[in-house]
């Protein structure tokens, strides 16, 4: 069994060859978060946007050469900053490699590319039900943004407003 306790996990970026791989994880994490009917992303998708047109990155943690885990991230820009942060859209490690930590591997990893990049914050949404998260994110410092709602507007109803009829 590998142990974490004296070692930093492998991490590294994903390349197009693992557009596979990032699929199947995006699904495990639908799955946990009981969302799978919502994934409609594909391979040719995945490919298209993270490594063509490059909208985002992927980073894997791995145990004995195996991607177990992933973040998926973009940049986005803070006007009162002025200068852009990074924002984790997704951080999901199997369940059977929880507890060796390889999310906190995979965060501080996040917050390094962040300094390196000259970024001004690294920020993420949970799901309110998902209190193992929320607690690990706070045991590392995070802090609840309890101002702040996050609003949204996809399908039909951006269709819609994108096209000038909303």
């Amino acid at each position: 069994m590998f142990c974490m306790m004296n070692r930093k996990p492998e991490i590294r970026f994903a390349e197009e060859k693992d557009t596979k791989i990032i699929l199947d994880m995006i699904v495990a994490l639908a799955v946990y978060e009981k969302m799978e009917d919502q994934v409609v992303a594909t391979e040719d998708l995945l490919k298209e946007w993270i490594f063509e047109k490059k909208k985002a990155e992927v980073i894997f943690v791995m145990e004995d050469g195996k991607e177990v885990g992933f973040a998926l991230f973009f940049h986005n820009f803070s006007t009162f900053l002025g200068r852009a942060g990074i924002y984790l859209e997704d951080l999901f490690v199997l369940p059977e490699y929880r507890g060796k930590g390889y999310g906190k591997g995979l965060i501080t990893r996040l917050a390094q590319i962040a300094v390196e990049r000259g970024c001004g914050r690294l920020e993420w949404a949970c799901l309110n039900w998902n209190q193992p998260s929320i607690d690990f994110y706070l045991s590392m410092g995070a802090k609840r943004m309890t101002d702040w709602n996050t609003y949204r507007i996809t399908g039909e109803t951006l269709e819609k407003l994108g096209s000038g009829r909303g």
